[in-house]
């Protein structure tokens, strides 16, 4: 093989959706709107967790970390998608693909494991009530959202690495709008099955077993649900959890089509239409679930508005 084809390429060429370019001006449009709106939503729900004290407890910290982390997510791929999208360029630098992949790759794996964790606090605040703040002290908080960002970044170093480590021989067209595993595995010229097995061992230690985590303890909360008499009670425990269950089916509903197939699978329309939803909508989703759910957020937030307004009605009077 002659090294320079096997040489990274100077740019990549992200095809996304130019196949339809009556789409694209469309689609920037509501990229670029569902995009603000994901920011706004997300860095709301960070400021009202940290700001307001009655939302200093372990699940608004693992939802202002959610938040944190969706707003990495989108912003590690938007931009360049709108950039793609608004003229006729659509190519990345092979140091902006690397960064794009290590960055989505790292968050997304993150995101897996931070569920499975908001789902065992929920486990411990409905069938531990009594012993969930002992449960759940800011020690293990801490230590559970470190693993969680650790160990996603750690799968993303390894991974990532053995990709962008495959030689090329040149090939640069990527049939999608961003720089995933499967898509670069897809450009090798070489055998990659190594690198499949290992993306196959990594989508189940960080996409399928916290699957499985969260169910285990949605089973068991179903179990408690259902010994609670009451039906407020019942109610109650309802709206502890649905609005974490409704994220969890969001995301992985639309991820596990994109992740378990393949590597060397052609790239389809449908594929980046799912990839899409859980790039920019889910992630614009998930602070208005908790938001419109949640009494305690919606509380959290009038304060603050009130605060803010009385404090510059107060400014003015002084003026």
């Amino acid at each position: 093989m002659n090294p320079s084809n096997a040489s990274s390429p100077e740019v990549f060429i992200l095809l996304g959706f130019s196949s339809q370019p009556l789409l694209e001006p469309i689609l920037f449009v509501l990229v670029l709107g569902f995009y603000v709106v994901s920011l706004l939503g997300n860095g709301t729900i960070i400021l009202v967790s940290c700001v307001d004290v009655h939302l200093h407890t372990p699940m608004y910290f693992f939802l202002a970390n959610l938040s944190f982390l969706d707003i990495g997510f989108t912003t590690s791929i938007i931009p360049q998608l709108l950039v793609n999208l608004w003229g006729p360029q659509k190519t990345i630098s092979y140091g902006g693909c690397m960064v794009q992949f290590y960055i989505s790759h790292w968050l997304g794996a993150t995101e897996c494991v931070l569920l499975a964790v908001m789902s065992y606090d929920r486990y411990a605040a409905i069938c531990r009530p009594l012993q969930y703040t002992i449960i759940m002290h800011p020690q293990l908080c801490l230590s559970l959202a470190l693993a969680s960002w650790l160990g996603g970044l750690t799968t993303s170093m390894v991974a990532s690495t053995l990709t962008m480590l495959l030689p090329l021989c040149g090939n640069n067209r990527i049939d999608h709008f961003l720089c995933e595993m499967p898509l670069i595995i897809h450009l090798a010229c070489v055998d990659t099955s190594f690198n499949e097995m290992e993306m196959y061992v990594a989508c189940f230690i960080f996409a399928v077993l916290p699957l499985g985590l969260i169910l285990v303890s949605y089973g068991h909360i179903a179990c408690a649900v259902l010994k609670i008499k009451s039906a407020q009670g019942r109610r109650k425990a309802f709206n502890t959890c649905s609005s974490h269950v409704a994220v969890v089916a969001l995301f992985y509903g639309s991820i596990i089509f994109m992740y378990l197939q393949p590597a060397k699978s052609n790239s389809h329309e449908r594929g980046k239409f799912l990839a899409l939803f859980y790039t920019v909508v889910t992630p614009m989703l998930n602070p208005l679930i908790y938001t419109l759910r949640n009494k305690d957020v919606k509380k959290a937030f009038r304060r603050l508005v009130l605060e803010k307004s009385c404090g510059f009605v107060g400014t003015r009077g002084h003026i």
